[in-house]
């Protein structure tokens, strides 16, 4: 991290109550320490949960960030922080993996970002959700993202 960002970082370092709400999170960002170079971030997070909107039953998924950042980096505790917002929060995935990746994008402005959320059953059937923001450059190596399909007991 470099000096000039400590001081607007509100959380990291800090006790930080978890946001009870996306809406209620912040995610911040910090100075790419490598500007100029083109090389994968990679998140992963295996045990997201929400909530269905309909019968506030527990959903869950292993998501799965990769971005190639321009002028900045997401600040990993903001990241954590705001994907536990969605804890409590009633969404169907769709909207959950597209609220993510829409945040990300917006606070980031990365060269580019994909998603994927791979979400466990809902009666029966698993939901994986993909999103990116267009083709990634040439040059850089992007590694599969293998999360395998989710295949039950079987």
């Amino acid at each position: 991290m470099k000096e000039q960002d400590a001081p607007r970082l509100k959380q990291l370092g800090k006790s930080t109550p978890q946001p009870t709400t996306p809406d209620q999170s912040e995610l911040e960002r910090i100075v790419n320490p490598a500007s100029g170079l083109r090389y994968i971030v990679r998140f992963t997070c295996p045990e997201f949960t929400s909530l269905c909107p309909i019968t506030g039953q527990p959903d869950f998924a292993h998501l799965v960030v990769d971005y190639i950042p321009d002028n900045w980096i997401v600040e990993s505790k903001s990241l954590k922080l705001f994907l536990n917002s969605y804890r409590n929060h009633g969404a169907f995935h769709e909207a959950c993996a597209m609220e993510i990746s829409g945040r990300l994008v917006g606070v980031l402005n990365p060269v580019w970002l994909r998603l994927g959320a791979y979400w466990y059953p809902r009666g029966g059937i698993p939901i994986d959700i993909f999103w990116q923001t267009g083709l990634p450059p040439s040059e850089v190596w992007v590694p599969p993202q293998d999360v395998p399909n989710y295949r039950g007991r079987g």
